[in-house]
Formats: C-alpha cells, structure tokens, sequence
C-alpha cells in the first residue's frame, strides 16, 4: 500500500512540475509561447488556460493527499519488529573486587600483593 503510495506520489510530483512549467505568464496568452496565434491551438482561444489550471489545481490536490496520506502512514506505530518475539537475554552479573577504604591521613595503606592486573607496589 505505501509502495503504491510513494510511485503515485513521485508522479504526481512530475507532473506538478510539468504543469506548472507549461503554465504561461499573465499577460501572455497559451498560443504566444508557441509563436502561434491563440485561435489555432489545440484547445482553442481560452481553453489551453482553463485545462492547464485546472490540471494543476487536481495535481496540486492529489499530491497534497498523498503527502498527508504517506505522514499519517509513517508516523503510525503500529509496525512489528522481527525482534518483537525475542526474550532479551538476563545481564550476567560481573564478579567485583572489594573496594579497599583510604588509609587515614599519616599512615601508608598496605601493600597489596601484585597480581596479573595489579602493578607492583614500590616501598
């Protein structure tokens, strides 16, 4: 569905596009842009006009609803993980060495014996 939605909405997007880039100026008319003479375009004197601006107008519409339409499917939070059905593992607990407390003010702490993550104490 929002497939779908995403190629309608790149076309209408083009055609938006078109449509407005063939649109003319206002004090042009449809035929002027063509070195034609107005009467002898395709959809007559003041047709070309009304066609393109109401082209536009429906362009303009269908691309804002899809725009609201592809937001609202976005921000929907009803989509599944493929994760959702896994048990999240327990923390294993990590073994700590005691906290030594500080040794008051004037006397050394005692040495500790070095081990393999322990540096050697110097006297």
């Amino acid at each position: 569905m929002s497939t779908f939605l995403v190629i309608l909405h790149i076309l209408v997007c083009l055609a938006l596009i078109g449509v407005v880039l063939l649109q003319t100026g206002k004090g042009a008319d449809m035929g002027a842009g063509f070195g034609g003479g107005g009467s002898q375009s395709v959809f007559g004197a003041s047709g070309g006009s009304t066609f393109i601006s109401r082209l536009t107008t429906g362009a303009a519409i269908i691309f804002m609803l899809t725009s609201l339409t592809l937001a609202y499917l976005s921000g929907k939070s009803g989509t599944s993980s493929m994760m959702s059905g896994m048990k999240a593992p327990k923390p294993q607990q990590k073994q700590s060495a005691p906290l030594q407390q500080p040794a008051p003010m004037g006397q050394q702490a005692p040495a500790l014996p070095a081990g393999p993550l322990q540096a050697p104490v110097k006297k």
